[in-house]
């Protein structure tokens, strides 16, 4: 084994043990039914253990690792279906930071992320369709030394604690990230609550007022960064698609051992045992997919390759995820579709990740229209 191999054998282990010591499903439920969503001591904790900062740079208090290392967490949360925002806040907008130029408040939002102080989340997308960030929804206007800010931002995951915004705006420099405070005047936030408890926030700015200092960057290179960000995040979401639908199953295998019909276990039925294989063969594909393509983003694909690459990662995952979930229920029986059943905690996250950052369905015309692209490139 190499080392790199035996750092991911250990990061695995310690998320696991985590997962199954420092988190449960009662918590789970109990935060569902409250607008806090998660808990600030456990976020405390995940930045204790160095995850929050694995890929903030070391100059900035985290460890400067790479995409592997993200995907691993994520997984292990994924399993426990762990309710604080690790990849909308240590991923997303932790990479997007990352790719931006030097700074105080860059500087300071990434040091932040790491030790757990602060929850900047990115709020770039504009509409249900719109995964690219591309569509133009904010502008921003200069004023007195700073600017205006006006527009809307929708679907921002994690919003309910955020300390702020890195939101996305056109301005005449080009494509802008400013960063809003949440109480900043002229802001608006409204939260749509979503299948697994959790919500989406809905950000309105009106004649919102940004000082110069607020302005994160501006020019294409804002713009390469965003959709790198998005790029590693749908990756990551889909590892944590692959720690639900990896729970799940086992959780209809071990079921399907102990619950008896006519006499003997139902795992013993060949049909059930025939659909089981399908869906595990479903868990294996996407598992594949996903350490593949965290094997060539980690290796410095280039943009258009690791938009291709995160896009059949993110395809690939949801559909599993989805198929898998909803078998479990039926698994389960009669008790799979009680409120009860722990199983159906696991469709309703499998739903929202699936969606978030677009669904099996978007990524594939989203993959079909990059390699259209690359394919007139060559021909070129």
């Amino acid at each position: 084994m190499s080392e790199t191999q035996e750092h991911a054998a250990l990061l695995a282990q310690s998320v696991g043990d985590y997962v199954q010591h420092g988190i449960d499903l009662p918590r789970v439920r109990a935060l569902a039914q409250t607008r806090a969503e998660f808990d600030r001591a456990q976020w405390r904790q995940l930045a204790d253990l160095g995850w929050l900062g694995v890929l903030v740079p070391e100059s900035c208090g985290g460890l400067g690792l790479g995409l592997a290392e993200a995907t691993i967490v994520a997984e292990g949360l994924g399993r426990a279906l762990t309710p604080e925002p690790y990849t909308a806040v240590a991923v997303l907008s932790a990479r997007l930071l990352e790719g931006l130029p030097a700074g105080v408040l860059r500087d300071e939002l990434l040091s932040g992320i790491a030790s757990g102080e602060r929850l900047p989340l990115t709020a770039w997308q504009a509409q249900a369709d719109d995964f690219s960030g591309e569509v133009a929804a904010c502008k921003a206007t200069p004023f007195e030394g700073g600017y205006r800010l006006n527009g809307e931002k929708r679907f921002v995951a994690g919003a309910a604690a955020a300390d702020g915004f890195m939101v996305s705006a056109d301005t005449a420099q080009g494509p802008a990230l400013l960063w809003v405070a949440r109480e900043a005047a002229g802001s608006r936030l409204e939260l749509q609550v979503l299948a697994d408890g959790r919500s989406y926030g809905t950000l309105r700015l009106q004649d919102v007022v940004v000082p110069r200092e607020g302005l994160l960057g501006v020019g294409d290179s804002t713009r390469a960064a965003l959709e790198r960000a998005l790029d590693h995040a749908a990756v990551a979401s889909s590892a944590e698609l692959v720690g639900v639908m990896k729970r799940a199953h086992e959780m209809s295998l071990d079921y399907m051992k102990t619950r008896v019909q006519f006499g003997k276990p139902i795992g013993s039925f060949q049909a059930l045992q025939h659909r089981a294989v399908d869906l595990h063969i479903q868990q294996e594909l996407a598992d594949a997919v996903l350490r593949d393509v965290v094997r060539q983003v980690d290796g410095g694909a280039e943009a258009a390759a690791r938009a291709l690459a995160a896009s059949r990662a993110k395809s690939r995952c949801g559909d599993a995820a989805l198929a898998i979930t909803r078998a479990a229920i039926q698994f389960h029986g009669a008790i799979g579709f009680t409120e009860d059943c722990d199983v159906g905690l696991y469709v309703k996250r499998a739903l929202v990740l699936a969606s978030w950052l677009g669904n099996g369905r978007a990524h594939r015309a989203r993959y079909a229209k990059l390699a259209a692209q690359a394919a007139v490139r060559e021909a070129a």
